[in-house]
């Protein structure tokens, strides 16, 4: 009969285990991180045919013929936009706003299109990163998912963070950047329910990426400090100019924006016009092209001129802004990599001319700017941090590049307010921190949200009761009252599972309850009690009055806020419409 008894409990269990959400949110990530990997290999080898097929059209004496290459690959882009994109076009930009805005809701055929898009883009020439358009790719791998499944809420900005970091940890054979960009850059928050299946895919999208199709890092040749002490001034020297030179990026990029916006032409031209003006620079200039791996290997191994260094810090800023300034497709995070590259790789030269006995060779230099621009453009410095040292897998830089890039964050950081990934979003009346809108969460309060007509449960009751009432109300969590009405603590499934056995439903609410509870003020704004839940991990808080922490007035939930939240920001996108 025991054993009865023991097999029968087991498996009430394993069921119930099957069932929580933490697993399905997992199982999901993996499947999410399985299948961006296997795109990020289908994305790079379109990448390569895209390539070949573009500068397979040259002749052996390429000449001139080379300038065209982009504006014909721009032409690409913009007829691709204009017959199938009818909405708007997709960056890491509109990610932010679909998980920060709209619950997580994005297209995914727009998505895949911009991919497209983008393959042809660098392709052709196009002076632009490879990550925006795989961030794309696992973010929308995520949304179509969860469209299959029907899954909303919350779970579907999970799917869309798996996807981003599966995507970034496959391409670069980073996941712990992977996953630090997507919680830092996509989500803005770290939580556990969040943080685990965002680990798992980008652990499952690097396994197939790298172990079975053998990506591969970056080869650097090793450098350390020579002399801690007089260096240290010289990487702060670096993380100034990092960041003041991030701010240029950012501002050329986006006047570039609003120039070819205010052309009175067809938009479909425009990209063409844009790659036509860096087949010019390109002509004189090739390293500008593409993604330019090649140019940031050689600086990063001391075999670039000083004076080309310099060229080309200026030179790139420009070639990439007008490719997406035009609206040609692609990313933002290598052109910064080799800005910085080009930058540290310059500011190295010198001082190693100046001070040989007391610096490293210029290289060492090339790989802290590279993690310092991404950080002033990003405002990602973890992120940035992470992905150079799995990049480089050498760990010899680490406290310089910290150095550098917390330096360079603060610079740019003053010199202007948003990042690159946010300024459009700022510039179109949104303000996101922390994956939400800031000025209505801190507009709304908890008095907004709250609910007043709560369902409590009295100290004395015993747990049978309770499971009763748990059953019959759905909720996972009650306030515990006292004899006077007072309240005295919080009881939830938890408690129940935690603090009592199959015989022991005799036991008082009193015996099982947490007594220490964080509670809420009707006067705090919701982003302040969003803060709490999410340092308690928490899902639920009752709402006393600011003068007696007994008094209960209410309970407030995430989902009331997350609901009311959404209705405001749908209000506001739709006031901005109009």
């Amino acid at each position: 009969m025991d054993g009865k008894t023991t097999v029968k409990r087991f498996k009430q269990k394993l069921l119930q285990w099957l069932q929580t959400e933490s697993l399905i949110s997992n199982s999901l990530a993996l499947i999410v991180g399985v299948l961006t990997g296997l795109t990020i290999v289908f994305y790079d080898m379109l990448l390569e045919l895209s390539h070949n097929s573009f500068y397979g059209l040259l002749p052996e004496s390429p000449g001139y013929f080379i300038i065209i290459l982009p504006a014909l690959g721009g032409l690409v882009v913009g007829l691709i936009v204009h017959l199938f994109i009818h909405t708007r076009r997709y960056d890491i930009e509109e990610i932010i706003e679909a998980t920060a805005l709209h619950g997580g809701r994005m297209s995914p055929r727009n998505a895949f299109l911009e991919v497209l898009a983008s393959i042809v883009s660098i392709g052709s020439g196009g002076s632009v990163g490879k990550e925006a358009p795989v961030v794309l790719a696992g973010s929308g791998i995520g949304s179509l998912l969860a469209q299959v499944l029907k899954i909303h809420g919350n779970r579907v900005k999970i799917l869309i963070g798996c996807g981003a970091s599966g995507g970034i940890a496959a391409a670069y054979n980073a996941p712990l950047a992977g996953v630090v960009f997507a919680v830092e850059v996509i989500l803005g928050e770290l939580e556990a329910r969040t943080f685990i299946p965002i680990v798992i895919s980008a652990v499952f999208a690097t396994l197939v990426a790298s172990m079975v199709f053998d990506v591969k890092t970056i080869e650097v040749s090793s450098y350390t400090f020579v002399n801690p002490f007089y260096e240290s001034i010289l990487y702060l020297g670096l993380g100034i100019l990092a960041g003041i030179v991030s701010a240029i990026l950012m501002r050329t990029l986006f006047g570039t924006h609003r120039f070819f916006d205010s052309l009175k032409i067809h938009p479909a031209i425009k990209p063409a016009i844009g790659g036509l003006c860096v087949g010019i620079i390109g002509f004189f200039y090739p390293q500008v092209f593409g993604v330019g791996y090649d140019v940031i290997t050689d600086a990063l191994n001391n075999g670039l001129a000083l004076k080309l260094m310099l060229m080309l810090i200026f030179l790139k800023i420009i070639a990439f802004s007008l490719t997406m300034g035009s609206g040609g497709s692609g990313g933002s995070i290598v052109p910064a990599l080799f800005v910085g590259a080009m930058l540290g790789g310059g500011y190295g030269s010198i001082v190693h001319d100046m001070f040989p006995a007391i610096t490293a060779e210029s290289g060492a230099y090339a790989l802290a700017g590279m993690g310092a621009v991404f950080a002033g453009t990003s405002r990602a410095p973890l992120a940035s941090i992470l992905i150079l040292f799995e990049l480089t897998q050498d760990y010899n830089m680490i406290l310089p590049i910290m150095l550098a890039c917390v330096v360079s964050n603060l610079v740019s950081s003053s010199l202007n307010s948003e990042s690159i990934f946010t300024e459009g979003l700022h510039r179109r009346g949104f303000t996101i921190r922390r994956g939400r809108e800031v000025d209505i969460m801190e507009s709304l309060i908890v008095r907004d949200a709250m609910k007043q007509n709560v369902q409590t449960v009295s100290e004395n009751k015993n747990v049978g009761a309770l499971i009763a009432l748990m059953q019959s109300s759905r909720h996972a969590g009650f306030p515990v009252l006292d004899s006077g009405g007072k309240l005295c603590g919080i009881v939830t499934l938890k408690d129940v599972r935690d603090k009592v056995d199959h015989d022991e439903l005799d036991k008082t609410i009193n015996e099982i309850s947490s007594k220490d509870v964080e509670v809420a003020y009707p006067e705090e704004s919701l982003n302040t009690v969003l803060k709490r839940l999410a340092a308690k991990d928490i899902g639920r808080l009752p709402v006393v009055s600011s003068t007696d922490r007994t008094k209960l007035l209410g309970i407030i939930t995430r989902s009331d806020i997350v609901k009311l939240y959404d209705k405001k920001i749908l209000d506001k996108v739709h006031l901005k419409k109009e």
